[in-house]
């Protein structure tokens, strides 16, 4: 569990904390890099820490529970 006075880096949150919360390594990083372009683009970051790389303020989010992700079904 991270504390607050913790400084936040790419080892926090831990991939065991982030890999309770996706189903798959490939999810993660789907969901974390989709994350982050949003976040790039403006979108209001929901990380209870922040910081100023992106990728780790969508690492932060998923780990909190504050993302979330599906994968849609290609047509063929």
């Amino acid at each position: 569990m991270k504390r607050d006075n913790e400084p936040m880096s790419m080892v926090n949150p831990s991939t065991d904390q982030l890999m309770q919360e996706v189903d798959s390594r490939y999810g993660l990083v789907v969901c974390a890099a989709k994350r982050a372009r949003e976040l790039l683009d403006g979108a209001e970051n929901k990380a209870r820490k922040q910081s100023t790389k992106n990728v780790t303020n969508a690492l932060e989010e998923i780990a909190e529970g504050e993302v979330n992700y599906t994968f849609a079904k290609a047509d063929r």
